[in-house]
């Protein structure tokens, strides 16, 4: 039996989705900070121009172009890509970091409980949830949270799932191109709406340079790293693996923001942890 390369094993996509996630997470402070300077509709928006003008650079897409029949999921990808990003912006200037994505979460954990078909997925699935009740910081919140801040988060969660849906589609038909064209696609639908909320301050110089960094760290290498996952992993294996985002997302308030966690926190970590590295396991004859 031929051995896989590297670039085919399913550990390398799964370093892949890990890689995505450690750039997204460690982003956050760096797009809440700018949340002082435009709304959260401005900051969405610097983000996805960015990152459409960073890929196009690197990849150029109107060089190959997009198979005919890759248009539709590409295009749908590109949507669902854009109102996440814009919704969970939404979502984090009225809830804490962590319950947002806590909550967003949600959306890839249905994807992988619907697309399963064995018993130990749901086991990870399970023991995912578990890890996420105890790693939340709810008890902090005193039950005190934004509803439509809450709303923003569903409805980032429901796009995300869409994102997985669409992305696997679309990024094993375009590759690369996909990304460049759904990220413009995305950009085109946010673009507007943050002009209209941030008016002539959204293209000042500082700005414009926070949201090229921001851009970079938080949705052109992730979304590159995630979509060449996709192709490679079943849609619930990758939806497992985002479960390590509120992990990610709470080590990253560690490091740079002095956010400390409890015990039941640090244990739902560990729940979170082993959860996706099972999926991973699992994942391997999927």
């Amino acid at each position: 039996m031929p051995s896989l390369s590297l670039r085919e094993s399913p550990y390398f996509a799964v370093l892949l989705v890990l890689c995505a996630e450690v750039s997204m997470t460690s982003s956050a402070s760096l797009a809440k900070s700018m949340f002082a300077m435009l709304p959260p509709e401005g900051v969405t928006a610097l983000r996805l121009s960015c990152s459409a003008l960073l890929l196009c650079a690197a990849f150029r897409p109107w060089r190959t172009g997009l198979p005919r029949g890759a248009w539709r999921s590409t295009a749908l990808y590109g949507l669902s890509l854009g109102a996440m990003n814009l919704l969970f912006y939404l979502a984090i200037g009225r809830v804490p970091l962590g319950v947002a994505v806590g909550i967003e979460i949600m959306g890839p954990l249905t994807v992988a409980a619907l697309t399963s078909r064995r018993p130990v997925d749901f086991c990870w699935i399970g023991l995912a949830l578990a890890g996420l009740s105890l790693l939340l910081p709810l008890r902090q919140c005193g039950g005190a949270l934004d509803p439509l801040g809450v709303c923003f988060a569903v409805g980032a969660g429901t796009c995300w799932a869409l994102y997985i849906v669409f992305g696997k589609k679309a990024g094993g038909a375009g590759g690369p191109v996909s990304v460049c064209v759904g990220m413009l696609a995305g950009a085109a639908l946010v673009l507007p709406i943050g002009v209209h909320a941030s008016g002539a301050a959204l293209f000042r110089p500082l700005h414009l340079g926070y949201g090229l960094a921001l851009g970079l760290i938080s949705s052109a290498l992730p979304y590159v790293l995630e979509m060449a996952a996709l192709s490679r992993l079943p849609a619930r294996t990758f939806g497992t693996l985002m479960s390590l985002s509120p992990g990610l997302a709470a080590l990253s308030g560690f490091l740079f923001l002095g956010e400390r966690l409890d015990m039941w926190q640090w244990m739902g970590l560990a729940c979170i942890v082993a959860a996706s590295m099972g999926a991973s396991a699992s994942g391997r004859g999927a």
